[in-house]
């Protein structure tokens, strides 16, 4: 991270800074993704280094979340199964990394209130709009969810796409292969239009507005492409 005086530091740019032990694990990760998987980060300017952001990712693995928050020099929040953390050290390791808990659908009021919460405080989170990781390797639909959580914040979202971890741990794998893996991020989205209709229109129409976000951010994955711009 770029240091700063601490006179300018505020508390929107605090839950950008890493921890030791989520620098530790984002060092680890990058060598990781450099040598066994022979990375390729594009654009990872357009990320915000500090205040709130939401990171909106393809996903084909479980590879998707450490690779996207691997290739940004910044503090960035994931979302976890609840049920991790029931178990002392992996809990205690995933809330050191910033992990989010939430229930096996990835969704729920408790889930939600924290997501927000983390964004309210200047936090970065990625989110996954297809919802689960792709069974082809093909893109899939956008689940509405998204939508709400951007409407409901304030945040920009800075689309990903991910190209190889399907290849390189998909679904159908038991072990990773050394496959190349790429990430690049797109240019920021705002949304204030739809968030300022979303106040007093119909609740029918808000639903609408959810899904509306979550496929044009869709649509805004899908056309970005594995080479630098």
């Amino acid at each position: 991270m770029i240091s700063q005086d601490s006179s300018q530091r505020t508390t929107a740019t605090l839950p950008s800074r890493m921890n030791f032990s989520y620098r530790c694990g984002w060092l680890l990760f990058r060598l990781l993704y450099r040598t066994y998987f022979r990375w390729q980060v594009f654009n990872a300017e357009r990320v915000p280094l500090t205040g709130p952001v939401i990171l909106a990712s393809n996903h084909a693995s479980f590879l998707d979340p450490p690779l996207a928050g691997s290739g940004v020099n910044r503090a960035i929040n994931y979302l976890a199964r609840d049920t991790l953390f029931r178990y002392p050290g992996i809990g205690a390791l995933l809330r050191s990394w910033n992990a989010v808990p939430v229930d096996r659908d990835g969704g729920g009021a408790s889930g939600l209130k924290s997501i927000l919460d983390r964004l309210l405080a200047g936090g970065a989170i990625i989110l996954f709009p297809e919802g689960t990781r792709t069974r082809d390797g093909k893109l899939q639909n956008a689940k509405s969810g998204i939508g709400l959580t951007v409407i409901k914040s304030s945040a920009p979202v800075v689309p990903v796409r991910i190209f190889g971890t399907f290849e390189a741990y998909g679904r159908h794998l038991k072990i990773p292969r050394p496959a190349r893996v790429i990430v690049k991020y797109g240019q920021p989205m705002h949304f204030e239009a739809l968030r300022t209709e979303a106040k007093t229109c119909p609740k029918p129409r808000v639903k609408q507005i959810y899904q509306e976000v979550a496929d044009q951010i869709m649509e805004r994955i899908a056309s970005l492409r594995a080479e630098p711009e």
